[in-house]
């Protein structure tokens, strides 16, 4: 339980835990603290001296809120609590000196600021600052830094607060920032002015509180009260990340983070943040319609009128239906009744060829989760990483894991996989299958142990037979307990785990994805409807008659006959399940381009063309459907009970083992959907990594 004091903030008496700092106790209080260099999630530098206060009974002079806790306070004379001041003309005169001397070299940009409008320096000036300056001295100016594709830099702007140093060492692990010289020569800058080589560098933007780091591609693009802001999630990979799309119009001019405590906290990676510009670039805005080996466009009417001749035509064990990663729930329960009402029973949502949700454990939804739930990696005492690089696959999931190594000093972390740079200390247990009996033993005696399982270790064809192994090692090592559930797979497609809730999966005497490939390339399978997968070599699908529906112009749709311009998540109103069970909403930021539909909206109306209407003709009612299938998907923002029934002597099948090493599910962090290929940010960005990469090499 934790301690608390009672002190008086502004003669108000109130209770606060005695390891808050004065400035946190004061906000407690209810009483606006200004500051620059304090950030909650950050270590305290106390450098800037915004935050000043009076402290009754102490030194004659303002305190640096941020520094001090309530534990350190004095009582009065007669035992009488601790007394705070944030009004008096002390600190009124205070904060007007630090801000007089911040803005000393602080040059007049405003109007040409892309800070603007959202810069803590502009509305401190405005509440705390003097209408005038006793300093006439020339301002002094700063070079420019060379931060990557991503960070704008004009670091005359910079009032020297060392939040970007301190996140970029605490929170991304990179050591590429830091503090040089002293005095008026004092100046953040890069090492060896190089890219900050981070997948979190984005978040500088957020934490600088002034217009020192910007964003670059969104350098003089608008200001934030001209653009509508949308509460969505994210969709580069299943951890789920709570984002705002900023827009105007039909343009997405930026996405920025919002806060979760569980998910994402308040940071996002760069791949989510930066995306936007691959949202309206090689776009599908028409159907199209292969004539003579080209694809033509056509109208809405002539694609479903193809559609339904040669599905009509097709026996139903002969077609087949896939899903991509970035589909949202409601898209994935409609094409599912679609074949199901066609008779088909081919039908498979695993691009990768994980081996989930298997027939011994369908139905176990824990199976497929990351059960433990992304917080609960700050619980953990001993974790074992398997055929995962979370850096790439899930950034977020990486920041939690660094900082559980750094806030818990007696946790273990285990890999057994290809060896990378995790921005934290871990022991490198082996690379393949035949180390996995051995790494194990670093969970005994554990008290909350955690095995990750990337889709490295199990998406290749002895897949299941590794599940299997690893699931009997983590039930010898009690990794499912009483309030513990240790166990837990890490997905990188976002659609994934909403689509194993749906099952759509191979039925009675269906094929998987393997299987719908050769059944295509062997002529047993003559339909396909595709929907949004690209992740997989396209010429596998040989001879069969492609339907692909998506949103931009790559894999899927070059190898497809007929092709639905469907909705991006921007566009649309959809459900998305992370990782670990979590139900969230995205909503839709502006309509689709062109002729583009809504995914569900799409299948609806093809359905009445193939005779087989699907009984819904809202979203309402869809999602009705959609929970009475899987009642799990109607508890928004909820995830598993930490109490599970999962039996893991039931994952994957007892085949023979491959003990070639597990290779990475991700090459390139930031080419792995349609969208990142098609912006151009992401394409600068992997070719500035890979160049880093090469030279490094050297």
């Amino acid at each position: 339980m934790t301690d608390t004091r009672t002190i008086k903030v502004n003669d108000r008496e109130i209770d606060v835990p005695s390891d808050a700092t004065l400035l946190q106790a004061c906000e407690i209080a209810g009483e606006e603290i200004p500051r620059f260099c304090y950030h909650e999630r950050l270590s305290v530098a106390g450098n800037c001296r915004m935050c000043l206060i009076e402290v009754k009974g102490g030194p004659p002079k303002p305190v640096a809120s941020c520094a001090q806790n309530v534990r350190d306070l004095r009582p009065g004379p007669e035992g009488q609590p601790p007394q705070l001041f944030t009004n008096t003309p002390m600190v009124k005169k205070a904060r007007e000196g630090v801000m007089e001397f911040l803005l000393i070299n602080h040059p007049l940009d405003c109007p040409i600021c892309d800070q603007g409008g959202e810069c803590d320096l502009q509305d401190q000036a405005v509440a705390y600052g003097r209408d005038g300056s006793r300093f006439e001295e020339n301002k002094r100016a700063v070079e420019e830094k060379h931060m990557g594709p991503l960070i704008k830099t004009i670091m005359t702007r910079c009032i020297q607060c060392t939040r970007c140093v301190r996140f970029a060492t605490e929170v991304a692990g990179v050591d590429d920032l830091g503090l040089v010289n002293r005095g008026e020569n004092a100046e953040i800058t890069t090492y060896l002015e190089k890219a900050v080589e981070s997948e979190l560098t984005g978040n500088l933007i957020d934490v600088c509180p002034v217009g020192a780091l910007t964003s670059k591609p969104y350098a003089f693009n608008a200001r934030p009260w001209e653009l509508n802001k949308t509460e969505t999630v994210d969709v580069m990979d299943a951890v789920g990340s709570n984002i705002r799309i900023d827009s105007r119009g039909r343009d997405v001019m930026r996405i920025l983070p919002r806060l979760h405590e569980d998910v994402n906290e308040e940071w996002i990676s760069d791949k989510t943040r930066f995306i936007w510009d691959g949202l309206k670039r090689q776009r599908l805005d028409t159907p199209y319609i292969r004539v003579d080996g080209k694809l033509k466009p056509a109208r809405w009417e002539e694609a479903f009128a193809l559609v339904a001749e040669r599905v009509k035509a097709t026996s139903p064990e002969r077609i087949a239906g896939i899903v991509g990663d970035l589909v949202p729930a409601e898209a994935i329960k409609a094409l599912r009744d679609l074949l199901t009402g066609l008779g088909t029973p081919h039908m498979d949502c695993r691009q990768d060829g994980a081996p989930l949700n298997a027939a011994a454990a369908r139905g176990v939804r824990e199976s497929y989760l990351f059960n433990s739930g992304i917080s609960a990696i700050e619980d953990a005492d001993a974790i074992l990483l398997i055929g995962t690089n979370p850096r790439k696959e899930a950034v977020m999931v990486n920041a939690r894991l660094r900082k559980t190594w750094l806030n818990n000093l007696n946790v273990r972390i285990g890999l057994v996989g290809e060896a990378a740079d995790l921005t934290f200390d871990y022991e490198h247990l082996g690379t393949g299958p035949a180390d996995l009996a051995a790494a194990f033993d670093m969970l005994n005696g554990a008290q909350r142990p955690m095995v990750i399982v990337g889709t490295g270790a199990i998406a290749r064809k002895d897949g299941a037979a590794i599940l299997s192994q690893i699931g009997q090692l983590a039930a010898a090592r009690n990794v499912v307990r009483d309030g513990w559930n240790g166990f837990n797979i890490l997905h990188t497609a976002a659609a994934r785990v909403a689509a194993l809730d749906l099952d759509f999966l191979p039925q009675e005497a269906g094929r998987d994805f393997a299987g719908i490939l050769d059944g295509a390339k062997n002529r047993d399978i003559d339909v396909i409807y595709n929907l949004g997968a690209d992740e997989f070599d396209t010429r596998e699908l040989g001879g069969a008659f492609v339907i692909y529906q998506g949103h931009h112009g790559d894999a899927g749709a070059r190898a497809a006959d007929v092709i639905f311009p469907g909705a991006a998540y921007s566009e649309q109103n959809g459900i998305y399940v992370n990782m670990e069970g979590r139900v969230q909403m995205a909503r839709r930021a502006h309509f689709p381009f062109g002729e583009a539909r809504e995914d569900w909206a799409i299948i609806r109306a093809l359905s009445g063309h193939l005779g087989t209407p699907l009984p819904y003709d809202d979203l309402f009612a869809l999602r009705q459907a959609m929970i009475e299938q899987a009642p799990q998907l109607g508890r928004i923002d909820e995830t598993v009970s930490g109490d599970s029934a999962l039996d893991l002597g039931v994952l994957g099948a007892g085949d023979a083992v491959d003990l070639a090493p597990f290779v990475g599910a991700i090459g390139d962090f930031y080419m792995t959907n349609p969208i990142a290929r098609a912006s151009a940010t992401m394409a600068a960005c992997s070719a500035s990594r890979s160049g880093a990469d090469k030279i490094a090499a050297e």
